[in-house]
């Protein structure tokens, strides 16, 4: 009873809700409907606004591209104006001229040169013709004014150096060759080898051109040849270089002497001469031409232009002059006497090869390369062939000087003595023999040659004791000629070369004629 009694009550609980569940859904979609048309009125009047707004923005977006058109107008109008500006200023520079201040004369040419790249770069600029033009107008008179200077500075720093400052360049003052004479006066000899001991301290560089002056020079070339004036450029530094060097060397005292002149002269004048060769070869190589080489470099460095031509034209005649001398000494006469300063030119030619061949690289120095090693060669010959001559002179000597008494013979000490300094000249005699390989030592070359001269000299002395009417004198000649022979190699650097058996051999032959001496002038008795 009871719950039959509630079931209808629930149900009209359920019914109410219900009820109420259905109003709330019509409420919320009369809502929703309302929201619907609300929304579609705001996009209605969105594409109203829109339309309404779009003539508004692209009046806006014209306006900004004006704004970056005037903006790029602007830049562009600056950029002209201060090439005007610019082109001003660098014209006033060069007007004045490149004496005061050649640094700034050389900024202003840049300076238009630039200009004129940029006018012909940007050729829509109304009225930039008249500009370049006057600019291009500008920069042909700067080329003149600038070549004018570089001639004018070349002119001003290319003076010759005086002797004395270049012979303090050496290491040591150089010493002039002497010769001495024989008590009897019959033969002449080198009395010391001048070359020896051949300084081998570095030689100071002189200062051909100011270094303040080089980047002057450097960049007034770099100008010249950018505008196409390389000739004119290459002209000027040959001719002022050149003439500088010619008269360096003439002031030092070289000249130009032919094989004729070198025979006609006097010995003692000769041998002075090539004393002061050698010295003026040393300063051409090692002071004037490494000095020409290092500031043609310095000068035209980086700049497209045949600069080792260049030197090879201004060095060329100096350097044929100097070598003119050594040549005309190598095909004249031989004659004993010349063996050793053959031998002193050729040491110097030889030590200076090296520098010659790093001053002269290139195929446009190849002339003086090939000239200079050429010299070296014909010395050496030369030198090689005086000493056939002088065994051949001493076998062949036929002097009438008698020695009424017997002691040693003018010959003899003659001899010895030129012996004596032939071996000064041991590393450079082991040089020469090496431009002549026979495959033998150096130093039994010179061993054979020395024993050559001895023997030579032996066989004369043979034939000059035969002079002698009395017997005795005969052997006391030969005694003492030979034992003057021995004595001297035991005391010289002979003794290394003909080793002891030669002297020992030779000693047996003093005695052998002291046997015969004693024998012939007690027979009688």
């Amino acid at each position: 009873m009871g719950v039959e009694a509630e079931l209808p009550r629930a149900m009209d609980v359920l019914a109410r809700r219900a009820s109420a569940l259905r109003d709330a859904l019509q409420r919320s979609q009369g809502n929703t409907e309302s929201m619907v048309a609300i929304l579609g009125s705001f996009d209605h009047r969105l594409s109203a606004l829109e339309a309404a707004m779009r003539p508004t923005q692209v009046r806006t977006h014209a306006i900004r591209m004006a704004h970056e058109n005037i903006d790029k107008t602007i830049k562009a109008a600056d950029a002209i104006l201060s090439q005007f500006d610019i082109a001003r200023r660098a014209e006033a520079t060069i007007l004045r001229g490149p004496h005061e201040d050649l640094e700034g004369y050389l900024e202003a040419v840049d300076l238009l040169k630039g200009i004129a790249r940029f006018f012909s770069s940007n050729k829509n600029f109304k009225g930039d013709e008249g500009l370049l033009t006057r600019v291009n107008n500008i920069l042909s008179k700067s080329a003149l004014k600038i070549e004018e200077e570089f001639r004018q500075l070349m002119s001003t720093y290319s003076k010759p150096i005086e002797p004395d400052r270049l012979f303090d360049c050496l290491p040591k003052p150089p010493r002039a060759p002497k010769s001495d004479h024989d008590a009897d006066g019959g033969h002449s000899t080198h009395s010391e080898h001048p070359s020896k001991g051949l300084e081998t301290g570095v030689c100071r560089t002189p200062t051909l051109i100011p270094p303040r002056i080089l980047p002057l020079l450097h960049d007034i070339a770099q100008q010249l040849v950018q505008a196409g004036n390389q000739q004119s450029c290459y002209r000027i530094y040959r001719d002022s270089r050149g003439s500088a060097l010619e008269v360096s060397l003439r002031k030092l005292g070289v000249e130009k002497l032919s094989k004729d002149d070198v025979q006609r002269m006097q010995w003692e004048a000769l041998e002075a001469k090539i004393g002061n060769w050698t010295q003026f070869m040393r300063i051409a190589v090692k002071l004037l031409l490494a000095g020409e080489r290092r500031i043609c470099d310095q000068v035209f460095d980086g700049i497209t232009f045949n600069k080792d031509q260049c030197f090879a034209e201004l060095a060329g005649s100096s350097v044929l002059t100097l070598l003119s001398f050594g040549d005309a000494v190598a095909k004249s006469k031989r004659s004993p006497e010349k063996l050793f300063v053959l031998l002193d030119m050729y040491e110097v030619m030889h030590e200076l090869q090296p520098e010659v061949e790093e001053i002269f690289e290139g195929r446009f120095c190849s002339e003086m390369r090939e000239a200079a090693l050429g010299l070296t060669r014909r010395l050496a010959q030369t030198a090689q062939e005086t000493f056939a001559d002088f065994e051949e002179a001493v076998e062949k000597d036929t002097s009438k000087t008698v020695v009424q008494d017997g002691t040693v013979h003018p010959l003899t000490s003659y001899v010895i003595n030129y012996v004596k300094f032939l071996f000064d000249y041991q590393s450079t005699l082991k040089i020469l023999f090496q431009e002549f390989d026979t495959g033998s030592e150096t130093e039994s070359q010179l061993a054979v040659v020395t024993m050559k001269i001895m023997q030579a000299l032996q066989n004369n002395l043979d034939g000059k004791s035969k002079q002698y009417k009395d017997p005795a004198l005969t052997y006391i000649f030969l005694m003492n000629n030979i034992h003057y022979m021995v004595r001297s190699v035991r005391r010289s650097e002979a003794k290394d070369i003909l080793g002891d058996d030669w002297i020992q051999r030779h000693r047996r032959v003093v005695q052998q004629n002291a046997n015969q001496y004693k024998r012939v002038a007690w027979a009688k008795i």
